[in-house]
């Protein structure tokens, strides 16, 4: 150690941390940092508040969420509360030249009368020649459910024929299930069309071409089952044993809290264990390698024998193979016992470092908590950015245009599609030379100024989403690092830790640091955007791509990748020392990669068995969480006097997957802490060993068991005689 500090001062990353006799642990007077970003930041999110409002005003997401009639009425919600469903009277003309499931899904009106029912029809009905005949009644023919409200079939005058030239009821129903709300041909009924109703004289022999239509493109996406049935179905799931999924999720804490917690006492022997785990598998895959190439030696298997060949599962059975595999397993296993004997010792810093971290979260419990805050903001951004999006992206006025259903008069030809028109005032009698003229709805609005701009709103709601969630994750780290300084600056610990740690930290970097964070956070924010526009390009381009193209484009996004990884390295240690010190974003970041650069072997081993302990941890917790709610609700584990969960849920990997993907966000917010305070522990046990030397002037603020791995102590005073 001496001699490393003897080179220091040589060192092209900059002097050493001179002592400073007035330091101890997180600057208390410190000014605002980077006031300039701050009222940048400022500035985007009240503009971000304004594009908000602005499509709150404008924005109908009901235009998503409800299926909308001919009409302009909403199926689902107001005068139509007991109407869900969007039934199309002539479905054939939506399925031409286009997709009906993807028109349906898109918002896209299909030219024919649109009505909203309360159930779907399920069964093949069509119109006869016979039921043209002069004296049948409409009520013998439609159903009333399914006829236009503006028609009273008990009480209009008009015939069978009048009705089905004006769409006011279908002419034929082929069985539909609800898909988001829309009668959608249900697939697993088309194929049992019945004789008499493919061949009705009356039905246009486009209709069962169109049923094999629907058949094909729509079978892998309804397959049978209504979307709305099987959210149902998963929200009975949920509501029948949410007590258990609680139970898991309170299980999946105390483990993730206990593992940190006794780090203090086993976090060495799990670090051996799992360094002598991987040198076993190692091991035990050169003795592999070796007895597969000795069988195959045997058996005279070479190369040469099978030459090139697309087939990999040839290369396994020669020796050659084998041979490669051993030699690559045995240089892997040399270096990792190379580096376990060469770097041992900065292998047990590590371990007393993570022992550390462990008390300081033993001492500061409420730090384990704080994730929730962080968690809470990133939903309430998540939740604006999406519904802003919504609002966005549903801000047009809908278009209405008179359509002749059927254009077989020129009169007909020359209105349809071109005149505007209001279905709620619109009459049909004032179109006279075209009995079926109807006012449909065609489009939504995107000539106005805010449609005009619509997309670069939806580019800045994306942009300041991102930036206030990187500023949201800054603000938890640089108040965890300010929280965890003040522990290991404490001379006596506990006796000199501060008061409420970590609420001082996080009321002093809202007061002083909001600049700071979030230039860091917009320097990540810059990063992600280009990424997400390489990934755009990379997407519309594809099938466009040559192979240079293509290598061009995946090196670009790998070295984004590698570089948005670095930015978050970076800023990482950056808000450590913004905590500590209380300097600007620029100047931390410099003093904290300086000091990690002249500590970068320390910095390697710290990461890497930090890293390891941490995914065994969450691997852990949330495979253990996992195995035992696999048992628990597939009914292998039953309760006493209980029924077994399996034979009460619809799906039981319903509560399943919400268990593992609770525990693991529980374990993941738990450990990021703990990683959060090992790095911090790790840059003041650097500054430590830079700025004190053990003197009675200069002690340092290590703990006792750091200073027996170092063979460090501090001086203590003569007693007096």
């Amino acid at each position: 150690m001496g001699k490393e500090k003897q080179a220091n001062p040589e060192s092209q990353y900059g002097e050493p941390v001179e002592y400073d006799p007035s330091f101890n642990g997180p600057i208390k007077k410190r000014g605002c940092t980077d006031i300039i970003c701050c009222v940048v930041f400022m500035t985007v999110l009240l503009g971000y508040i304004a594009v908000g409002i602005v499509a709150w005003l404008y924005g109908d997401p009901r235009q998503v969420l409800y299926p909308k009639n001919s009409t302009g009425w909403f199926c689902g919600t107001g005068p139509n509360i007991n109407r869900p469903a969007l039934f199309y009277l002539d479905i054939v003309k939506c399925a031409t030249g286009f997709n009906v499931m993807a028109a349906a899904l898109n918002g896209f009106q299909c030219p024919t009368t649109q009505i909203c029912v309360e159930k779907c029809p399920t069964d093949f009905t069509a119109v006869s020649p016979l039921d043209y005949a002069p004296g049948v009644k409409p009520t013998n023919v439609f159903k009333q459910s399914l006829c236009a409200p503006s028609l009273n079939l008990s009480h209009t005058n008009m015939t069978v024929k009048e009705i089905v030239e004006k769409e006011l009821c279908p002419f034929y129903t082929i069985p539909t299930s609800s898909v988001i709300g829309r009668c959608l041909p249900d697939v697993t009924l088309l194929g049992t069309m019945p004789p008499d109703f493919s061949n009705n004289p009356g039905l246009p022999p486009s209709v069962s071409e169109t049923a094999n239509l629907l058949m094909n493109g729509t079978g892998d996406i309804l397959n049978g089952l209504s979307a709305r049935d099987i959210g149902v179905r998963i929200f009975e799931d949920f509501a029948s044993s949410w007590p258990w999924i609680l139970t898991g999720l309170a299980v999946a804490m105390v483990l993730s809290m206990l593992f940190l917690l006794l780090l203090r006492f086993i976090a060495g022997v799990v670090v051996w264990l799992l360094i002598v785990a991987v040198l076993s598998t190692g091991a035990f895959g050169i003795w592999h390698c070796y007895w597969q190439y000795a069988n195959y030696k045997n058996l005279s298997a070479s190369i040469t024998d099978i030459g090139f060949t697309t087939n990999f599962s040839f290369y396994l059975k020669v020796q050659e193979t084998w041979l490669a595999f051993l030699i690559i397993l045995c240089v892997v296993e040399a270096i990792l016992i190379l580096i376990l004997i060469f770097l041992r010792k900065r292998i047990l810093i590590a371990i007393a470092l993570i022992r550390e971290a462990s008390k300081a979260v033993g001492q500061m419990m409420s730090t384990l908590f704080y994730p929730l805050l962080t968690f809470v903001l990133l939903l309430v951004c998540v939740a604006y950015w999406a519904s802003t999006a919504l609002y966005l992206a549903t801000s047009g006025g809908a278009i209405y245009k008179v359509v002749a259903l059927n254009s077989s008069t020129s009169e007909c030809q020359r209105i349809n599609g071109t005149v505007d028109c209001n279905p709620q005032t619109f009459k049909a009698s004032d179109y006279p030379t075209c009995p079926s003229a109807a006012c449909i709805f065609v489009k939504y609005n995107t000539e106005g100024l805010l449609q005009r701009n619509l997309f670069n709103l939806q580019i800045y709601n994306v942009l300041a989403f991102l930036w206030c969630v990187n500023f949201v994750i800054a603000l938890g780290q640089c108040t965890l690092a300010g929280a965890f300084a003040a522990y290991y600056w404490a001379f006596n610990k506990p006796d000199d830790i501060p008061m409420a740690p970590l609420s001082s930290a996080f009321v002093r970097t809202l007061r002083y640091h909001v600049g700071s964070l979030a230039f860091g956070a917009l320097i990540l924010t810059i990063v992600q955007a280009v990424r997400i526009l390489l990934e755009y390009i990379d997407h519309k381009t594809r099938t466009a791509q040559n192979a240079c193209a293509r290598f061009i484009l995946c090196c670009m996004k790998c070295c984004f990748w590698c570089l948005e990884k670095f930015i978050k390295f970076l800023n990482r240690n950056a808000y450590i020392m913004i905590a500590v010190y209380g300097k600007n974003f620029c100047t931390s970041a410099k003093k904290a990669f300086s000091l990690i650069m002249r500590n970068i072997i320390r910095t390697v081993i710290l990461d890497k068995v930090t890293d390891l302990l941490l995914f065994f941890g969450e691997l852990l917790v949330v495979g253990g969480v996992g195995v035992l709610s696999f048992y628990f609700f597939s009914g292998q584990i039953p309760l006493p006097h209980s029924t077994a969960q399996s034979e009460t849920l619809n799906y039981y990997w319903t509560p399943i997957i919400t268990v593992v993907i609770g525990s693991y966000l529980i374990a993941h917010g738990f450990f990021n802490v703990y990683s959060m305070c090992v790095d911090t522990l790790f840059l003041c046990f650097l500054e430590d060993l830079e700025r004190n030397d053990g003197s009675l002037e200069k002690p340092y603020f290590m703990s006792k068991n750091l200073m027996k791995v170092l063979n460090k102590s501090n001086k203590m005073p003569k007693k007096k005689k």
